[in-house]
């Protein structure tokens, strides 16, 4: 299937590992140009290296939680390809905490670090967008928005905010021609899962391996995703074969929280 998105400028936050790198090969592979941001130069300088062979990429290095930070990744993405048309902001995580050493500080924390490191690039794009009268953005969330789990309530209020900005912008910014969606993906094989599972089998006095055993055993499908299972998800919202979508929170989760709504 042609996704139609031969040409078009990606931007993507948290692009040099995990999801945001699976989504830069997927676009790529599209015919796109893609600007990736992330804020270690050794990740980024990997992950430019990874891509070089794949199509045009750019990097930038850049702390989100610093508003005046992600006004210059924009800018400097543009200035290299041209204005935004797709973003894909899958940057910034909380840190998982067991529920009994939370403080009023992680959770403010967990909203600097997840809600407010996609806000600081969605507004500036969104408006750029509004303006051009087309774009797509797609938020990369996560499930710990629906459901609550004791090792990341943080995380998961600062997720469920994203659920409710990305569909009130969908619909603000809908009449003038942009879409906004999300993704939430569950368990999914990267760097920050690894995190998680340490913090889970610390709550729990398990080795980590048995962590995950326990969750896949869960899982309907009887594993964990792939990035690169995400990513599709991602590359198709972005593509105007998903023209009519926008305002959704697409669960990429196997069915492993089998929820209406």
């Amino acid at each position: 299937m042609d996704l139609q998105l031969q040409g078009k400028h990606v931007l993507i936050t948290g692009g040099s590992r995990g999801i945001g790198l699976a989504c830069a090969r997927d676009f790529l592979a599209e015919g796109c140009r893609v600007s990736l941001v992330g804020r270690s130069p050794g990740h980024m300088e990997a992950a430019l290296a990874s891509l070089r062979s794949r199509g045009e990429a750019h990097g930038v290095c850049a702390d989100l939680t610093d508003p005046a930070e992600a006004l210059r990744a924009i800018d400097a993405a543009e200035a290299r390809f041209g204005p935004i048309d797709v973003l894909v902001n899958s940057a910034g995580a909380a840190k998982r905490t067991p529920y009994g050493e939370l403080q009023p500080q992680a959770w403010h924390d967990a909203m600097q670090a997840k809600f407010f490191t996609y806000v600081h690039v969605m507004d500036p794009v969104v408006k750029r967008m509004g303006q051009r009268g087309a774009g797509v953005i797609v938020n990369v969330i996560g499930m710990g928005g629906k459901v609550a789990t004791t090792t990341h309530l943080a995380g998961g209020a600062a997720n469920a905010a994203l659920m409710l900005a990305t569909a009130g912008l969908a619909a603000a910014w809908g009449p003038h021609g942009v879409r906004v969606n999300a993704v939430n993906p569950t368990l999914t094989m990267t760097d920050r899962l690894a995190e998680g599972i340490a913090v889970d089998a610390r709550l729990r006095q398990v080795t980590p391996e048995e962590v995950k055993r326990q969750a896949e055993a869960k899982l309907p499908l009887g594993r964990m995703a792939t990035p690169e299972e995400v990513s599709s998800v991602i590359v198709f919202l972005a593509s105007p074969r998903a023209s009519y979508v926008s305002g959704a929170i697409v669960s990429v989760d196997g069915a492993g929280s089998p929820l209406v709504v």
